[in-house]
């Protein structure tokens, strides 16, 4: 049998009809029916409300707060496992705002830090497949002392050598930036070495974890034309010195290769480029593919993605949004086994 709520609606008339052609049991509750006395069989939930834009609210009610409370209020449901256990899970950080777009920055920051810790107790205990964050502003997460959300997750994983991996990827090509989100300013006093091979080495063994395959790795130089290889350069001082260990160690690494040419063809040559720092990678990568690419972090105790740009807080109910990267975190984790 199969109990269909919001069976008044258009998708619910449509498969009351199929079910009737079909000679199949149906069970259609009244509004604002929430107790059975028998059981449902096969619940399909078609409450929704097409004011989504205009009323937020609503829209959480129907497609989400309704079906929580038939869950709670009854025990003859055979409904899918996961659908539960996600409304077990929502209950712990409740959805209250009276209007999402108009939220304190206190009461915005407070939730994200509840989301993260919630969805990296979660991962950590081996409840869920991975995180799958949407866009944040990193100003929402600057109490935890932490700049940005991989570096948050790295320290509620107690992964305090920096060997975290930010990866850009899509089906084509892989970019890393070795330091993430620190200014210009500071960028040439971190390229160590020590952190080049700590950060390699992570990233090749998370990259088999993931992927399945050992990554042939190019490495980007950090200054113009690698300063012609100036024996006071960050190239011959410890850019060198590191690849040279790390292929000792048997990792597919070649570099330094010189930043400006390398995005023009060069790059295809490569699983994964990895660069001295953020905008170095990532804007010829953008420019390259646009939206289609995730975010993944490697080197945690778990899989974390999300969609490889910013929150766009400028496009925030005008419908301009672009979704393409958030539907590829989701077929990512969906086809990680």
């Amino acid at each position: 049998m199969i109990t269909i709520f919001g069976h008044s609606g258009f998708i619910g008339t449509n498969l009351k009809k199929y079910c009737f052609n079909r000679n199949i049991r149906v069970f259609l509750p009244k509004k604002k029916q929430l107790r059975f006395k028998k059981n449902l069989g096969h619940v399909v939930y078609c409450i929704g409300t097409g004011e989504a834009k205009k009323k937020p609210l609503k829209a959480v009610k129907a497609n989400y707060e309704i079906l929580r409370e038939i869950l709670e209020k009854d025990s003859n449901i055979n409904i899918i496992q996961e659908v539960a256990r996600f409304t077990q899970i929502s209950k712990l950080i409740p959805i209250n705002f009276k209007n999402p777009f108009k939220v304190s920055f206190k009461a915005s920051s407070k939730y994200v830090l509840k989301s993260l810790n919630l969805g990296h107790l979660l991962a950590q205990k081996k409840k869920v497949k991975g995180i799958i964050n949407c866009p944040i502003d990193k100003n929402l997460i600057k109490i935890s002392k932490k700049i940005g959300v991989t570096e948050f997750l790295a320290s509620k994983c107690n992964i305090k050598d920096s060997s975290e991996i930010m990866l850009i990827h899509n089906k084509k090509f892989s970019v890393v930036p070795l330091t993430t989100h620190l200014n210009i300013k500071n960028i040439h006093k971190n390229i160590t070495s020590k952190l080049i091979i700590k950060k390699l080495m992570s990233l090749n063994k998370g990259f088999k974890k993931v992927f399945k395959i050992k990554p042939k790795i190019g490495v980007l130089g950090l200054n113009p034309h690698n300063a012609e290889l100036n024996e006071k350069s960050e190239e011959v001082k410890e850019i060198i010195p590191a690849i040279s260990k790390l292929k000792k160690a048997g990792l597919n690494v070649y570099g330094p290769l010189v930043a400006d040419t390398t995005f023009v063809n060069n790059y295809k040559k490569y699983n994964v480029i990895v660069g001295m720092y953020h905008d170095q990678v990532l804007t010829p990568f953008k420019t390259l593919f646009h939206f289609d690419a995730i975010n993944i972090t490697l080197g945690l105790n778990y899989l974390r993605v999300s969609p490889d740009h910013g929150p766009a807080v400028d496009l925030i109910g005008k419908n301009k949004a672009n979704y393409l990267s958030l539907l590829q975190c989701i077929k990512f984790i969906n086809n990680i086994k």
